[in-house]
């Protein structure tokens, strides 16, 4: 946690979700974003996947989750330069009980057909947390 130094009494527990983009494919720019955007909105579509009745799917935020849509969601775009970086952030962020969301392309518009892991989502969560896994990582 770190102490706001105008308002000391104050403790800034921001909230964030990281978005690492895999730059060595050489995507189309829109490719990119689009991945981007599928990593983004996993952490909700995927809770909406796992429930069967279509017709009562319900939505259930963790904590964290409602503060960082209250708090307008913030996002970071950040590069990694491999596929192992890829998996190596993701299999750290699990590893310290953060939300991560991996992105499988399935190939048929890039990348010759081959199914390809293009991005991953981490968080939403505190800031702090999340940096401790891409603190050293340079924005896309």
């Amino acid at each position: 946690m770190i102490i706001n130094s105008r308002f000391p009494a104050i403790i800034d527990m921001r909230m964030k979700q990281v978005i690492l983009i895999r730059k060595d494919l050489k995507m189309r720019r829109g490719k990119e974003i689009a991945q981007g955007s599928h990593a983004s909105m996993d952490f909700m579509v995927s809770q909406l996947r796992e429930q069967p009745d279509t017709a009562c799917r319900k939505l259930v935020l963790s904590e964290a989750e409602q503060k960082w849509i209250d708090e307008g969601m913030a996002k970071v775009c950040l590069r990694v330069d491999s596929e192992k970086m890829l998996i190596e952030c993701h299999s750290r962020a699990i590893e310290a009980s953060l939300k991560s969301f991996m992105i499988r392309d399935s190939g048929r518009t890039e990348f010759a057909g081959v199914p390809t892991l293009t991005a991953c989502a981490i968080g939403p969560a505190e800031a702090t947390e999340i940096d401790k896994i891409t603190g050293d990582l340079v924005l896309y």
